[in-house]
């Protein structure tokens, strides 16, 4: 299967998702926005596959809509067209059980942050360069940076970064919670693959539903969140998974 714009690969039990336009700080095209939710319902389909990683090839991460984007008879749609497509990304980032990584190495404007936002876990350059400067064009975030920037970082600061446009560095992301961690560019892909690594070893049905029950705790009370978690581990019992963990434990008590 071909993924135009996009890089995609697997590697044991990790799958990576690399936006490749470095020509244009890999700027989002229409057939990019179709490739990222075409592979990323691949690797969630792909039972090998516990982990996704999202990152960007060259010195970018994403520097937002592809603006000057044309009509392309032969593939890609016009720009009015994916604009209409960009905006169900988010639906598609959440159905998905397996933990996605943001490897932000360079930029993330607009799109670009808003497409970070959408990952479990970012991981940034110390240089790396983020902004919402939607309301700098006259629009508004539209690809479900109006939705996580004030469960992330509270409403204040949102406002901050929604309002003023203007960009802060990787440290700073880490200081204010919008990244996990913020590292030397050198040092970006071990840690994040150290952290894939982590993860992949997990019981991965114990990994989706963990994040699956977190997911619908955002939208819960306590009692609807632990009936629904009460579901969820009906699942569990008796899993290959949990059984394997089990006797391991047992080992390690004696």
């Amino acid at each position: 299967m071909e993924y135009p714009d996009i890089i995609y690969t697997k590697d044991g039990r990790v799958a990576t998702i690399t936006l490749n336009r470095p020509e244009r700080m890999n700027a989002f095209s229409g057939a990019m926005i179709d490739s990222i939710q075409r592979a990323l319902q691949d690797a969630a389909a792909d039972d090998e596959i516990r982990v996704i990683v999202l990152t960007g090839a060259g010195r970018g991460f994403c520097a937002g809509f592809d603006l000057k984007q044309s009509s392309d008879p032969g593939g890609s749609p016009p720009p009015r067209q994916a604009m209409v497509q960009g905006p169900q990304m988010p639906l598609t980032f959440a159905s998905i059980d397996k933990p996605i990584i943001g490897c932000i190495n360079g930029a993330a404007i607009g799109w670009g942050l808003e497409l970070a936002l959408l990952c479990d876990i970012r991981i940034a350059a110390e240089n790396a360069r983020l902004a919402d400067p939607h309301v700098n064009f006259g629009i508004i975030d539209d690809n479900g940076g109006a939705y996580y920037l004030p469960r992330l970082l509270g409403w204040a600061k949102a406002c901050e970064l929604a309002f003023t446009g203007q960009p802060i560095d990787g440290k700073e992301a880490e200081k204010i919670g919008l990244v996990n961690r913020a590292v030397p560019l050198e040092q970006l892909e071990t840690v994040t693959y150290e952290m894939a690594g982590i993860m992949a070893n997990q019981p991965p049905m114990a990994l989706q539903l963990t994040k699956r029950a977190m997911r619908n705790g955002l939208v819960s009370d306590l009692k609807m969140s632990q009936d629904y978690v009460v579901v969820l581990l009906r699942q569990l019992v008796g899993s290959r998974g949990l059984v394997e963990m089990m006797k391991s434990g047992r080992e390690k008590q004696r």
